[in-house]
């Protein structure tokens, strides 16, 4: 991951705090891929993907979370609970970083941004 992609997910996760949500876990991996924030907040174990993308993209960030990726997610999350067990909810989320010649312009969270049944 390229410095900047770092900085999104730092930025992401100061985010998340200020909004009131505790760090549980970062770039959790396991064989089927990685989940970039785990964090906790009320009732909810949040799987949080942070997606990049400059300002002209043709699509926006959470746009780029695809089928294939959310299955990856999913996997990687029931490895994690399986290992962690928790009370809590676990919830899908996706922080959108938008940049622009390089800086970070916005962050917007999308919370339970998909679901699978």
């Amino acid at each position: 991951m390229n410095s900047l992609g770092k900085l999104a997910e730092l930025k992401a996760c100061d985010h998340l705090r200020n909004k009131g949500y505790k760090l549980v876990d970062v770039n959790y991996s396991s064989r089927f891929g990685e989940i970039d924030l785990i964090m906790s907040k009320g009732k909810y174990l949040c799987f949080i993907e942070v997606k990049m993308r400059n300002f002209a993209s043709i699509a926006s960030p959470a746009e780029f979370v695809d089928a294939s990726k959310q299955e990856k997610m999913a996997k990687t999350a029931a490895l994690y609970l399986q290992k962690n067990p928790t009370k809590l909810q676990p919830r899908f989320d996706v922080i959108e970083v938008i940049t622009e010649n390089s800086e970070i312009k916005s962050i917007k969270h999308l919370e339970n941004a998909f679901e699978l049944y």
